[in-house]
């Protein structure tokens, strides 16, 4: 059997670390599994990985942490969060640090399965990509390169924020709904997705004041739309 993606697991709880190593296993992934959280980044600094599933409370450093260090080095690599905890501070803070998704315990290790094919299919749609870029009003927007060019120069933009604005470039002056924006780019519709998407929608927003004739406006009621001018 190939390997489908190479996966690293941190779970202090040694069962349930035992049972998803075993189960993720079968179905054709490489797992490497972690004890704490600085296992976990001692790991990712000597490895590379498909996918990261990181348990929230752990000894010598959290989930949280960990999912900052990697997000230092990479924006493109999913992280998804696994907790006990279900308070919406703490997903708020899951996706604000880096998350693409959070999963509560106990879980489905089907849905947990199906998640993984799907973000490992969205990654490397993205990674075997030809060039993509827009040009929107006097910017221009290189999605492959995750930069904004324009008369006041250059602007790095996170992945997340790259994945939401060429989602807007791609269906401009039209009315997108909250949760087809959600579905697009966090494959999720779901509450504090979307309260992190409104974080980047503020972000973007002002990266996008450089040409005055760019406007995200959001719709109450209905969702957003992005306008730009007519060529």
């Amino acid at each position: 059997m190939s390997v489908k993606g190479n996966i690293l697991l941190a779970e202090d709880d040694s069962y349930l670390r035992e049972l998803m190593q075993e189960a993720l296993e079968e179905e054709g992934y490489q797992v490497t599994s972690c004890a704490d959280g600085q296992q976990a980044i001692d790991s990712f600094d000597k490895n590379k990985y498909d996918i990261v599933l990181l348990d929230v409370m752990m000894p010598v450093k959290d989930g949280f942490m960990v999912a900052r260090k990697i997000r230092q080095q990479t924006d493109v690599l999913p992280i998804l969060f696994i907790s006990t905890r279900n308070l919406e501070e703490d997903k708020i803070k899951g996706y604000n640090t880096g998350a693409d998704d959070y999963i509560t315990k106990p879980f489905s290790m089907k849905e947990l399965l199906l998640k993984l094919e799907v973000f490992l299919r969205r990654t490397r749609k993205f990674s075997y990509e030809s060039v993509v870029a827009f040009r929107i009003g006097k910017l221009n927007f290189s999605y492959t390169e995750r930069k904004i060019t324009g008369p006041e120069g250059t602007v790095d933009l996170k992945q997340k924020e790259a994945d939401l604005l060429r989602f807007l470039c791609e269906h401009p002056n039209r009315i997108l709904k909250r949760e087809e924006v959600l579905l697009a780019v966090w494959g999720k519709d779901d509450f504090f997705l979307g309260r992190s998407m409104d974080v980047y929608m503020t972000k973007i927003r002002k990266i996008l004041r450089a040409d005055e004739s760019l406007l995200i406006e959001t719709i109450h009621g209905h969702g957003f739309r992005f306008t730009v001018p007519d060529e």
